[in-house]
C-alpha cells in the first residue's frame, strides 16, 4: 500500500499519496477521469506555470498579494520550470472537466505546496496562487500562451529553415530537366529546380498565414476571470499581467479588448489549427512528390534517390523505403484529424464558456509539434541529401511525345496530335517522327523540341 496523507477541500477529506505535491482537488480529478491515460502536453503545463508566475508578479506589483507569499510563488514556479520531470506532478487526464479546472487547480496546489516551504505564511492554492484568476480565463490564456511560444519559437523557424534548404537544393539541381506530369501522365518538361521552388513558394505562403495569426494568439483572456466581467481581479491586472508575461517569454502579449469573446469561444485556436492544417496539406504534397520521384528504383520513376536511412523490409533483402516522407505524410494526416476535433471543440462555446478547452489545447499543441518536427525531418533527412538519377530522367525526357506541343504554333494542333500518336504507336522519339511527317529541318526541330528551352517562356 502506498503511504498517504489526508487532504481537505470544499467537498471534504480524502487521501492523497504522501509525497505528492498536489492536493485534494487533483486527487479527485485522478479518480474521476480515468479516460485516456494521457496527460496535458508538457508545453501546456510549462506555459501554465509561467502564467502563474506572471500572475504573482502582477499581483505583487499591484499590491494585492503580499511580497512574502508572492516571491515564494515565483520561486516555486522557477523550481518547477527547472525540473526535467515536471510532468510527474501533473497527472490529470486530458479528458476532464471542459473548463480545465482540474488542471488549473493541479497547478495551484502544486505551486502552493512548494511556495509554502519558502514563505513565512501558508500559501493557499485559491486565495494566493489563483488570486484574481479563474480557470475560465487561465486555461484559455494558457492555450494562447503555449501556442504562441510553439508558433514563434519552433514552428515558424522550422518552416523557414525548410524553405532555405529547398532553395539551396533547387540551385544545386538547376541543370536537370525532367518530364513534367499532370494527372500522373507525361506532360511538358520542367526544370527540377522549378519543381522544388514551387514547394518553397507554397511554404512561404504558409508562413505568411501563420504569421497573420500571431497577433490574435498573443491576445489573452487573462483578467476576465469567471465570465468575462473581471470580478475579483484588480482593474489593472490584465495589462500588468501581460507585461510581466511578455518579459518572461520575450513575446509581446496583450489583454483582449473583450474578455467575453476569448472565454466563451476558441475562435483563434480554430484559426491557428486551420493554418496548421493548411501547412500539413503542403507537407503532404511535398512528401508524396518525393515518394513518386524516388519510386523504383527499377520499376518506378527513379528520378531521384533519397538517402538510405534503414532497411526497408523484414523479408526482402536490400529494399530501402522512403521512410521520412512516409512519416511526414502520416503526421500530416494526424494534423488534419486534430483540426477536425478542434473544429468540433470550437463549436462548444455555450454562453460564457467554451467547455472543450483541454482537448483543444492538447490537439493544437500536438499539431504544432508534429509540423515543427516534420518540417525539420523532411528538410534535413530527405530533401537536403537526395541525388538525381540523370540517366533515368533523360531516357524518358527525350522520348516524350508530348514535346510535340512546342510545334503547335508552327504546324497546328491537329498535325501535332498526329505526330504524337504516331510516336506513341511506333515507340519512336518524337523528333524522328516530326522530321518524317513535316518539312521542318532537323536542326530547327532540335531547337524547337529542346526540353530545356521549353521550361522557360
Amino acid at each position: 500500500m502506498t503511504a498517504t496523507r489526508t487532504e481537505r477541500d470544499s467537498m471534504g477529506e480524502l487521501q492523497v499519496p504522501e509525497n505528492a505535491l498536489y492536493g485534494a482537488q487533483t486527487q479527485r480529478a485522478i479518480q474521476n477521469f480515468p479516460v485516456s491515460g494521457q496527460r496535458m502536453p508538457e508545453a501546456f503545463v510549462r506555459a501554465l506555470i509561467t502564467v502563474k508566475k506572471a500572475a504573482a508578479q502582477a499581483n505583487m506589483k499591484l499590491k494585492v498579494l503580499d511580497k512574502d507569499r508572492g516571491q515564494a510563488i515565483v520561486k516555486a514556479c522557477d523550481e518547477l520550470l527547472a525540473l526535467d520531470d515536471v510532468m510527474q506532478h501533473f497527472p490529470v487526464d486530458i479528458f476532464q472537466t471542459g473548463s480545465g479546472t482540474s488542471t488549473n487547480m493541479n497547478a495551484n496546489e502544486v505551486i502552493a505546496r512548494l511556495a509554502s516551504r519558502y514563505s513565512s505564511e501558508e500559501v493557499h492554492p485559491n486565495d494566493h496562487v489563483n488570486y484574481g484568476q479563474s480557470s475560465n480565463d487561465v486555461i484559455p490564456t494558457t492555450i494562447h500562451v503555449s501556442s504562441a511560444i510553439a508558433l514563434s519559437n519552433e514552428l515558424i523557424p522550422a518552416v523557414e529553415r525548410l524553405v532555405r534548404t529547398i532553395e539551396v537544393k533547387a540551385k544545386s539541381v538547376a541543370q536537370y530537366c525532367k518530364t513534367g506530369r499532370t494527372h500522373l501522365m507525361d506532360a511538358m518538361p520542367v526544370g527540377m529546380d522549378q519543381s522544388l521552388l514551387a514547394w518553397a513558394s507554397q511554404l512561404k505562403q504558409q508562413v505568411k498565414t501563420l504569421r497573420a495569426v500571431q497577433p490574435a494568439i498573443q491576445t489573452l483572456a487573462q483578467g476576465g476571470t469567471a465570465v468575462g466581467t473581471g470580478v475579483n481581479a484588480h482593474a489593472d491586472f490584465a495589462t500588468t499581467f501581460s507585461d510581466a508575461l511578455g518579459e518572461l517569454t520575450d513575446i509581446a502579449f496583450k489583454p483582449a479588448d473583450n474578455f467575453f469573446a476569448l472565454i466563451g469561444s476558441q475562435d483563434t485556436a480554430v484559426t491557428l489549427s486551420g493554418a496548421t492544417k493548411s501547412l500539413a496539406v503542403t507537407l503532404m504534397k511535398i512528401a508524396n512528390d518525393l515518394r513518386w520521384m524516388n519510386s523504383g528504383p527499377l520499376a518506378g520513376l527513379g528520378e531521384i534517390a533519397l538517402p538510405a536511412l534503414q532497411p526497408g523490409s523484414s523479408i526482402m533483402p536490400g529494399k530501402v523505403n522512403p521512410v521520412i516522407p512516409e512519416a511526414v505524410a502520416m503526421a500530416s494526416a494526424q494534423v488534419i484529424g486534430n483540426d477536425t476535433a478542434i473544429t468540433v471543440g470550437g463549436q462548444s462555446g455555450n454562453f460564457e464558456l467554451n467547455v472543450m478547452l483541454p482537448m483543444i489545447a492538447s490537439n493544437l499543441l500536438s499539431s504544432l509539434s508534429l509540423m515543427t518536427n516534420s518540417a525539420t525531418l523532411i528538410g534535413e533527412q530527405a530533401i537536403e541529401g537526395f541525388t538525381v538519377n540523370q540517366d533515368n530522367i533523360e531516357a524518358a525526357l527525350y522520348r516524350n511525345p508530348v514535346l510535340v506541343t512546342a510545334l503547335n504554333p508552327v504546324i497546328g494542333y491537329a498535325k501535332a496530335a498526329e505526330i504524337a500518336k504516331t510516336a506513341y504507336k511506333e515507340n519512336k522519339p518524337v523528333i524522328d517522327v516530326a522530321e518524317a511527317m513535316t518539312d521542318i529541318p532537323r536542326g530547327e526541330l532540335e531547337s524547337l523540341l529542346d526540353p530545356k528551352k521549353l521550361t522557360t517562356p
